[in-house]
């Protein structure tokens, strides 16, 4: 457990040195950098942690998982990824778009074909029906 040693600016002393406020710990130890991230080795570990324990309860949930630790660290390590990934996202998009409209208009001639066979039946039946004499009583 670090001790803190206080200062407390009391005014001039005989030597004439000024003593500003201040709280530091007294480890020992050289001072560390003081930064609220974790290092790498424990998010590592927390994360492992948490893996496991979903992975225990359903592992229906490791992938989401997965995608929600990419999207926490995707900005802090790839920072310019939009600029790289833009290219390839409009290309998917156009893609995409070109894909439907080639999906939209296989499915329209499918549906032609369709109502062509269906009246082509009702015509054969109707022509049948017509064909055979009607019995008189």
């Amino acid at each position: 457990m670090p001790k803190f040693n206080a200062k407390v600016d009391v005014g001039e002393k005989a030597n004439g040195s000024h003593q500003a406020a201040s709280a530091e710990p007294q480890t020992g130890e050289p001072e560390a950098e003081a930064d609220d991230q974790p290092d790498v080795v424990t998010t590592v570990t927390t994360i492992g942690v948490i893996g496991v324990a979903a992975a225990l309860f359903d592992v229906a949930l490791i992938p989401g998982m997965v995608v929600g630790v990419a999207a926490a660290f995707a900005p802090k390590y790839m920072s310019n990824i939009g600029d790289r990934l833009q290219p390839l996202f409009n290309y998917t998009v156009r893609g995409a778009y070109k894909m439907t409209r080639s999906a939209r208009h296989a499915v329209a001639e499918a549906q032609e074909r369709m109502h062509d066979l269906a009246a082509e039946v009702e015509a054969e039946e109707v022509a049948a029906a017509e064909a055979t004499p009607a019995h008189a009583s």
